[in-house]
């Protein structure tokens, strides 16, 4: 059996208030889709502790893990250092720095990498001082993940974890009337 990470673990590196409903999860084939991975590394990953379902685990025979936002945007960082050459072992002790740090937004951090090691970068001095020292590095920003999830999210289906009904949030006027329709 998978112990679930403490939300103090993943909980820590996301705490923006912007972000969906703490209850509103995504089954583990809905999350492979939206991070672009296969349900393979999802449940590697998982059966790990590197990027685990932080609302609810699968618990025997039936049952789904359910993926919120934040374990998503951690599953598509995690898949972009791996399609950059970052070993896996790298990420994990990346993924962990960051906990440990307690870092709150990380749509403000970019990360780099020589395909080696991981750098977080908040502010532009110290993209110039990373380019300084000749070796070419990469930068993925947290933050074009997050809108990549962000607009993908809609395609997929949610449910929350305590069963009750979920709320639709109506972001543009397309969807208002998509909705609507539904409703009516």
């Amino acid at each position: 059996m998978v112990e679930q990470a403490p939300d103090a673990e993943q909980g820590e590196l996301f705490a923006d208030s912007s972000l969906p409903d703490a209850l509103v999860g995504y089954r583990g084939s809905a999350a492979c889709q939206i991070a672009g991975i296969t349900y393979r590394q999802l449940d590697y990953w998982a059966r790990t502790c590197l990027v685990g379902p932080s609302i609810r685990l699968a618990e025997g025979s039936g049952s789904q893990r359910l993926y919120s936002f934040k374990d998503l945007l951690v599953l598509k960082v995690v898949k972009r250092l791996l399609d950059t050459g970052v070993s896996l072992h790298n990420i994990r002790a990346a993924v962990e720095h960051l906990r440990h740090r307690g870092v709150r937004d990380l749509a403000g951090i970019t990360l780099f990498s020589d395909g080696t090691t991981v750098y977080e970068c908040t502010s532009a001095e110290e993209v110039v001082d990373l380019l300084q020292g000749g070796q070419g590095v990469f930068g993925i920003a947290v933050s074009g993940a997050m809108r990549e999830i962000s607009g993908t999210i809609r395609d997929f289906p949610a449910e929350r974890a305590d069963g009750a009904e979920q709320s639709v949030h109506v972001h543009d006027e397309l969807s208002r009337r998509r909705q609507d329709r539904h409703i009516g």
